[in-house]
C-alpha cells in the first residue's frame, strides 16, 4: 500500500500554504462575506455556498481524491505513495487556484445554473484540498471496486439532492447543454 512519511505531510502541506498565499494575493476572503464559519451549507443558490467548510460540492472533492489516487496508481506506480499525494494536492490546489480566477468564474456564472457565484473563501478551498485528501486516503484503503462504488453512489446522490455533480459540472463548463442548465436552475 505505501506510507505516507512525516516528510510529504509536510510537502503537503506546504502546497496547501502556497496556494493559501496566491488565494490572498487574488483578494479572495478569508471566510464567507457573512461573518460566519459553518460546518456544512446546505442552499446551492444561495451566497453561502463555497464559502464554509463544507457543501454539496464536498462530494466532489472527495472523487477528485479517488480520482487522483487512481491516476497515480496509473502514472507513477514506482513513486512513492506519499509524493502520489503531495501531486494530488498540488493538483487540487491548481485547480481552485484556476476556479478562483476572474475567467473562471465568469464560466461558471455563464455556462453553468450558478448564476451568482463569485468564487470560493480561502476556508472553502482549503477545506476542499483536505476533502480531497480524505478521498484520496479512503481510495488507499479501500478495495477499488468499493472506491468505484463510491464514486458513483456520490454522483448519484448529489445529482437526485441538487441536480449538480463532478460529471455534470465538468460537462457544463466545457460543453454546456441549455436543457440541462434549465433541469439544474428548476432544483
Amino acid at each position: 500500500m505505501g506510507s505516507i512519511k512525516r516528510k510529504h505531510w509536510l510537502a503537503w502541506g506546504g502546497v496547501l500554504l502556497l496556494a493559501l498565499l496566491i488565494l490572498t494575493a487574488m483578494g479572495r476572503p478569508p471566510i464567507c462575506t457573512c461573518g460566519t464559519v459553518k460546518l456544512w451549507e446546505g442552499e446551492v443558490f444561495g451566497p453561502g455556498n463555497s464559502q464554509h467548510l463544507s457543501d454539496w460540492y464536498s462530494f466532489s472533492h472527495a472523487i477528485h481524491g479517488f480520482l487522483f489516487y487512481a491516476l497515480g496508481w496509473w502514472l507513477y506506480p514506482r513513486l512513492e505513495m506519499g509524493w502520489r499525494l503531495v501531486i494530488a494536492a498540488g493538483l487540487e490546489m491548481a485547480w481552485e487556484i484556476l476556479e478562483n480566477s476572474p475567467m473562471m468564474i465568469e464560466r461558471y456564472r455563464s455556462a453553468t445554473a450558478a448564476f451568482g457565484y463569485s468564487g470560493d473563501s480561502m476556508l472553502n478551498s482549503m477545506a476542499d484540498g483536505v476533502t480531497m485528501t480524505a478521498g484520496f486516503l479512503l481510495a488507499l484503503r479501500l478495495p477499488w471496486k468499493v472506491s468505484v462504488a463510491l464514486c458513483i453512489a456520490a454522483e448519484l446522490f448529489t445529482a437526485y439532492m441538487v441536480r449538480d455533480n463532478l460529471t455534470l459540472n465538468v460537462l457544463m463548463l466545457a460543453w454546456p447543454v441549455d436543457a440541462i442548465k434549465l433541469w439544474q436552475s428548476a432544483a
